[in-house]
């Protein structure tokens, strides 16, 4: 059997995604299984806390979203719901929600610019109308389960919690309908979770879960606040990142909140593929570049391309295919996601795709967020709108 230099080299990309695959999968489920419930009410009890919820436009199933921040089995918090303008759509839905629980929630309607970063905008307005010390921010897709303030609120509330800078939940995308959607989901829930436990485990590389995040207000404030990361395209592993320096660390909490998939079209699947690449390489370049020696599946295509697709081109094909398959079905199956697994025939796909779109984001200097087109600098950072 003759392989060439070039194609040595293809192969190894395939070897070490494939071992990557089989160790993470081997870390997730320790990482699960040596997580056992922790009930009970921490010595000083459950202290108050706001829930940030930073929203733009109608994402689907706004209402039912916001109202799971609002039925949680906790004594005492609050919720911020907060728009940049009078006239976005998701203004009516708030109100409604407002009206449901006149107690609990509060509208934060703040025309705040301290940067390019809309969501820092939108917290930055949120956080004038926060009442308490504990803050837990929660995307506008997010859904929570009705124990999630206890959940995420614990390390910092528990023994030793003066010396946790901030929380983070894991989270699972679901909802996807077309073809692109369940792409998307794939993304997530294939790649980005198993990938962040197994960073924590290994401390591989330090990060913050934006989506799903609890921190004190003081700590927040004494690294700079919300304001300082108004130009940040990766504004929470920026924030993580400060909180760190300050001598803190992170938990990773094995509970889960659901993400709703929500895109509508391919263009906007493909492009929210790119920008994701984007802020992975503005936040850690390192780890960016070094991520491709994991992508086992587009590496054994080319190998089996260049080979003309002769037996031990397609061996190797078929080869990365089954264990990519096999190790992403046992993940999603430690993670309860059934949809996920209905899915996995166009994990392949995802993993090519995943691939192209890694390598636009070498070359592309635009990042789209809500329909916005922003440009970046050769730092990486947000500088204009295009």
């Amino acid at each position: 059997m003759d392989i060439s230099i070039p194609q040595a080299l293809l192969l190894i990309p395939v070897i070490a995604g494939s071992v990557y695959e089989v160790i993470r999968l081997v870390i997730v489920k320790r990482f699960l299984a040596g997580h056992m419930d922790r009930d009970g009410v921490p010595p000083g009890g459950w202290p108050p806390v706001t829930i940030l919820k930073p929203l733009r436009g109608l994402d689907k199933g706004l209402a039912e979203n916001l109202r799971s921040a609002c039925r949680q089995d906790y004594p005492r918090y609050q919720v911020v719901l907060a728009v940049q303008d009078r006239d976005d759509p998701a203004l009516p839905v708030m109100e409604e929600i407002r009206r449901e629980f006149p107690d609990r929630v509060e509208l934060a309607v703040e025309n705040v610019v301290v940067g390019f970063n809309g969501k820092i905008n939108n917290l930055v307005g949120a956080l004038r109308h926060a009442r308490h010390d504990i803050l837990v921010i929660s995307d506008s897709d997010v859904r929570l389960p009705e124990d999630y303030l206890r959940s995420i609120v614990a390390p910092l509330a528990g023994p030793g919690g003066g010396k946790v800078a901030y929380a983070c939940t894991l989270y699972r995308a679901a909802g996807a309908g077309a073809w692109y959607e369940k792409l998307g989901l794939l993304t997530y829930n294939a790649a980005f979770i198993p990938d962040i436990i197994f960073a924590y485990v290994t401390n591989a590389a330090p990060f913050c879960i934006g989506a799903s995040v609890a921190l004190r207000r003081r700590d927040l404030e004494a690294a700079g606040g919300f304001a300082a990361l108004g130009d940040y395209l990766a504004e929470d592993y920026e924030m993580g990142r400060r909180l760190l320096a300050r001598g803190g660390r992170m938990v990773l909490l094995p509970r889960e909140v659901v993400i709703t998939v929500d895109l509508p079209s391919s263009a906007r699947w493909w492009a929210g593929q790119v920008s994701w690449d984007l802020k992975t390489r503005s936040a850690r370049p390192t780890g960016f570049f070094a991520a491709v020696v994991t992508r086992a599946i587009p590496f054994a295509a080319l190998f089996a391309a260049l080979r003309l697709a002769d037996g031990v081109g397609m061996a190797v094909l078929v080869t990365a295919i089954v264990i990519r398959l096999g190790t992403a079905a046992a993940l999603l199956g430690v993670l309860r996601d059934r949809e996920g697994r209905r899915a996995l025939w166009l994990l392949p796909v995802r993993d090519v795709a995943g691939f192209f779109s890694w390598a636009a984001a070498l070359v592309s200097r635009t990042v789209v967020w809500r329909g916005t087109r922003y440009v970046l600098d050769r730092h990486g950072r947000l500088a204009g709108v295009r």
